[in-house]
């Protein structure tokens, strides 16, 4: 009763009022958490960037028209005035906040990135400590931990001081963190950018001094640059000074391995001047030891399973000029005086080599990841790559932008070297003037080869040079794009066994513009062994819910860009070594992969520009057409079983004459094969690509006669016609895909006019007939290679079968199989 005397009138308002404000003030703290969270996300997004010791910005506002290519279309790529134009929001717009003391920290033009860090870490601190709120800020593996006062008295008056003093203090935090951290990257900010030119001052780059270039210092992956000092980040011959192109005296570059003989040893050895030892490092400040990236070690030992966001690197020596000439994958066009010029250099690369030459080799392209991509999580102790260039006689330009996008856009802690294979290059300034270019950047080794031994032994060579764990083959001619890295190394971490495959873009090779390709793009093949790209099915997706983010089961990739776990490949037995130069390697290491327990995928938050070029600029060292119809003819007849038929009978006839064709000894593949228990290529078909049509026979069943409506029968070494009978296994033939009409074991053939049964024999072409493959006499059977049209034709009382000459109007010469898969 008491009770309820409190609950009357104003009592009961007061209740009311007690316990909304109970309620308001839970909802609070809970919002309070969540600012919290944003806090301790762009903390730990400001420590990697200060661990990097370049800047790191992500405001993107620019919007420009992008291509969109269909690479499902055949001629894509000799028709590009056709690509549909796209607008694109192809840059993700991040605000940045405005830095307070910028005019105070801009009296200081020297400072360099680990003093800017250094001072940023303290004056933080001075903040974080005169806060109530206790921030723990620990390495990248680690993650930032924010942790808050637990005990909040009960009162109502005390609570709301104490959330409103802790509100303050955060927001004071976050102003100071941001106002500090951004004016100290703005300090050399035309040192150190990752800014798009729309949020830079639009000025001209400096121009390159003769004796303006120096080295610079890379101490622990963070880049550090001498005072005053200009990165040369020109990558064409014109654009280097005289002093760059000459070595040094007396000494010549240690990351260059011209032995490949012994150049896994080489690698192990070799530094290059411009690191310091870590012996030689003087005493850091603690709070500079905490905002350095630890120096590359064995990923799998310390593994501890925390995460963290795809970083968006892309970092430069220097701004963007906007009005560069192919700037962010915009199309360049070539001056009228100059179009002359660029037909006759166009044979260089068999691409527009004189546009490539006007474009920054390192370039701004447009982010054409999905959305969502920006936003997935990775583990902090991904697996590091070794990324391996094989090339020769490469465009100058395109190489080095190719190797300028990795190391702009890899995180430095990742990227655990890029070896550049140079397969006997004839072009001069792929020799010394390349080794000198690349001495400045210590992750970058080149191997020099001899001889010429094709871009399949070539890549064997420098994996076998590679440290890292994960293998990433690229081309080079191509430019990666922002976070392309980190999630091909995820899947791997995921499963050693994954070999995965950036999504492979487009850079046209008339205008060096940059375009888009359709989602959900997988690589298939088609007979015999073309490789093409295919669209994922429109039902398929819909039924099992795909994301244009999710990964893409792979039957067959491209061949020249991917990753794979080091030991997997060789555990994989590498690419088979009987395969000559170039053509085939990706249908054998897709298959072996597949069969042998592995799996391939694209995955769609990987995205890698290439240049797609109609013919090759270099020379095979045999005829190049002989050498892929070899190696494809090792393909099958290590992986296709009984469907290499399908092969051979998609006009490689040719190649089953041993004595034209000498494809090499298959005993070691095909004992690789039986050690690794791989399945069969039929599983193959059955569950990875189950929507190609691979008949083993192009018809079977009973062989009807027109004429004389009754079927051919082979019973006890005798050929004769009898009433037609499915049940009857002794009138059951087939037209395999080599033109035989066989049963069992037994094919037809001519003896003179007359018509008998032999063993098959694949490699003999007078077993050979053709039905259903012209536009006339398709109900015939015709002997090929004939000089004359020559027929196979029953008796007109069934009672024989023999050789005529061809007539369109005879029935007896007419011929239906019960089942046609193929014509």
């Amino acid at each position: 009763m008491k009770f309820r005397k409190y609950l009357r009138g104003s009592g009961r308002v007061l209740a009311f009022v007690f316990i909304a404000s109970v309620i308001w003030l839970l909802f609070d703290i809970a919002a309070l958490r969540i600012s919290i969270s944003d806090v301790n996300q762009d903390l730990k997004e400001r420590e990697i960037v200060l661990k990097q010791g370049r800047r790191k910005d992500n405001v993107d506002v620019l919007k420009h028209n992008l291509q969109k290519v269909n690479i499902d279309k055949k001629e894509f790529l000799k028709k590009s005035h056709r690509f549909e134009m796209k607008v694109d929001k192809v840059y993700r717009k991040r605000p940045m906040a405005r830095p307070e003391n910028q005019a105070e920290l801009k009296q200081d033009k020297h400072l360099n990135p680990m003093s800017m860090a250094d001072k940023s870490s303290v004056k933080q601190n001075e903040v974080i400590n005169r806060s109530k709120v206790n921030l723990i800020v620990n390495s990248l593996v680690k993650g930032t931990v924010i942790s808050i006062p637990e005990k909040i008295n009960k009162t109502k008056t005390v609570i709301n001081r104490r959330v409103k003093n802790i509100t303050t203090n955060i927001n004071k935090i976050k102003a100071a963190f941001n106002g500090q951290t951004d004016a100290n990257l703005d300090v050399k900010a035309h040192l150190l950018t990752k800014a798009l030119p729309a949020v830079q001052e639009k000025t001209h780059l400096p121009a390159l001094k003769e004796n303006g270039v120096k080295k610079v210092h890379h101490i622990n992956d963070t880049v550090v640059m001498p005072r005053n000092d200009v990165h040369v980040d020109a990558g064409l011959q014109k654009n280097l000074s005289n002093e760059l192109l000459k070595p040094a005296e007396g000494d010549k570059p240690k990351n260059i391995i011209e032995n490949s003989e012994k150049h896994g040893n080489t690698f192990n050895k070799t530094k290059t001047d411009i690191i310091q030892k870590p012996s030689e490092l003087k005493a850091q400040d603690p709070a500079e030891e905490a905002l350095r990236v630890p120096q590359s070690t064995s990923v799998r030992g310390r593994r501890s399973g925390g995460h963290h966001k795809v970083m968006a690197l892309d970092v430069t020596d220097r701004p963007r000029d906007p009005r560069a000439v192919g700037q962010f994958g915009q199309p360049a066009r070539v001056p009228r005086d100059k179009e002359l010029e660029s037909r006759r250099r166009w044979s260089e690369g068999f691409f527009n080599v004189f546009l490539s030459e006007q474009i920054p080799i390192d370039r701004a392209i447009p982010d054409t990841r999905p959305q969502i991509c920006s936003e997935n999580l990775v583990h902090d102790n991904l697996p590091s790559t070794s990324v391996i260039f094989c090339f020769v006689d490469e465009v100058w330009s395109t190489l080095l932008r190719s190797v300028h996008s990795v190391l702009n856009r890899s995180p430095p802690h990742l990227l655990k070297e890029i070896i550049l294979v140079d397969d006997c290059s004839t072009k001069d300034y792929l020799k010394e003037q390349l080794d000198v270019y690349m001495s400045q950047f210590p992750k970058v080794r080149i191997i020099h080869l001899k001889e010429r031994q094709g871009l399949i032994r070539a890549r064997i060579a420098g994996a076998s040079a590679a440290t890292g764990e994960v293998l990433t083959f690229l081309d080079s001619h191509v430019e990666c794009n922002v976070g392309w890295l980190e999630p091909l190394l995820e899947r791997v971490y995921l499963d050693h066994k994954k070999v995965v495959c950036p999504v492979i873009e487009v850079i046209s090779d008339k205008d060096m513009s940059y375009m888009l390709v359709d989602n959900f793009q997988r690589g298939i093949f088609r007979w015999p062994l073309v490789f093409g790209w295919s669209a994922l099915p429109e039902e398929y997706i819909r039924k099992n819910q795909i994301k244009d983010s999710d990964p893409i089961r792979c039957p067959v990739m491209a061949g020249g860009l991917f990753s794979i776990d080091k030991s997997y490949f060789y555990e994989l037995g590498a690419y088979d070594p009987g395969l000559d130069v170039w053509g085939g390697e990706n249908m054998e290491i897709s298959f072996k992969i597949w069969m042998c327990g592995g799996e391939i995928e694209i995955i769609p938050c990987s995205r890698v520009g290439h240049i797609f070029r109609g013919d090759n600029p270099y020379k095979f060292p045999k005829d190049r057409v002989k050498t892929v119809e070899r190696n494809l003819a090792r393909v099958a007849e290590v992986w296709l079983d009984d469907y290499k038929e399908l092969f051979y009978g998609h006009g490689y006839h040719h190649l089953l004459d041993k004595s034209v064709t000498d494809i090499g000894n298959l005993t070691e593949q095909i004992e690789l094969r039986e050690k690794l228990k791989c399945k069969s290529f039929k599983w193959y078909l059955e569950n990875v690509y189950p929507d190609l049509d691979a008949p083993l026979v192009k018809a079977e069943g009973l062989i009807f006669n027109v004429g004389t409506r009754t079927c051919l029968v082979f019973q006890n070494g005798i050929l004769f016609f009898d009433k037609c009978d499915l049940t009857n296994k002794s009138q059951h033939f087939s037209y395999t895909w080599l033109k035989m009409l066989r049963q069992n074991t037994s094919c037809l053939a001519p003896q003179e006019k007359q018509i008998i049964m032999e063993p098959c024999d694949n490699t003999k072409p007078h077993l050979r007939w053709m039905h259903k493959s012209g536009k006339v006499l398709t109900e015939h059977v015709m002997m090929e290679g004939h000089s004359r049209p020559i027929c196979l034709e029953a008796g007109v009382k069934a009672d024989s079968i023999f050789l005529e000459d061809c007539d369109p109007i005879n029935t007896f010469q007419k011929w239906q199989f019960t089942h046609y898969y193929a014509e």
